[in-house]
């Protein structure tokens, strides 16, 4: 299993959070998740200036296997998405928590953060659903 990066957040549905320091957030999916999904083939992403709310899903991932709902950590506005995917949505498979990244969210209130999963509480969580 891939070591879980300690500078991430997570939800208990494999989404990972990213804080950047600038009031933005980077969103992905967890290394497990990609995993569970198989080789990824269509990524659909939210559009720069939606806005998105805490625990909806704002994106979708595709495998062979199933198409799964990717929820936003925490509300804001998508100020970036990763373009790179529509192309070679692979990447997620290959490097989860770098170049495989979903979205940026500005975010809109940051004590949200507090309500995610730490690394350490999240690979609990993982070992608990084995």
């Amino acid at each position: 299993m891939t070591e879980i990066p300690g500078d991430l957040k997570f939800l208990k549905t494999h989404e990972w959070a990213r804080v950047e320091g600038d009031g933005k957030v980077t969103v992905g999916i967890s290394d497990h998740a990609q995993g569970l999904l198989g080789d990824l083939v269509y990524v659909e992403l939210p559009g720069v200036g939606d806005r998105v709310e805490a625990g909806n899903a704002c994106a979708v991932v595709e495998s062979v296997k199933a198409a799964s709902d990717v929820y936003a950590p925490v509300s804001g506005k998508v100020v970036a998405v990763n373009d790179a995917l529509s192309d070679k949505p692979e990447t997620i498979n290959e490097d989860a928590f770098g170049e495989g990244w979903l979205f940026q969210l500005e975010i809109e209130d940051a004590d949200q953060l507090n309500e995610l999963l730490e690394p350490d509480d999240y690979a609990e969580q993982l070992d608990d659903d084995h």
